[in-house]
């Protein structure tokens, strides 16, 4: 799933244009990224980062990067090839 601040519409609109085939949230008052430490101050976006989280809601991975979104998809991957190796 993914999660952002922007509207449940914006949400709609990015998943019709991009096609992505898993759910996205609206975290309209960024409380959730406030929770995963990623919110900034004012009205400035939440900081870009990615989580794997397993089915026991244990954090197998945590990606951090303003700029490259395929560190991003490389390390999430690899997360969860390692998990299905296990």
């Amino acid at each position: 799933m993914g999660i952002s601040a922007d509207s449940v519409s914006r949400q709609k609109e990015f998943d019709t244009t991009n096609t992505l085939g898993f759910p996205l949230l609206s975290d309209g008052d960024r409380s959730i990224a406030k929770q995963f430490g990623v919110k900034r101050m004012g009205p400035l976006p939440s900081k870009r980062a990615t989580f794997v989280i397993d089915t026991d809601a244990t954090v197998l991975e945590a990606v951090s990067s303003e700029t490259s979104m395929t560190d991003h998809a490389d390390k999430a991957l690899a997360a969860l090839a390692k998990r299905n190796n296990r």
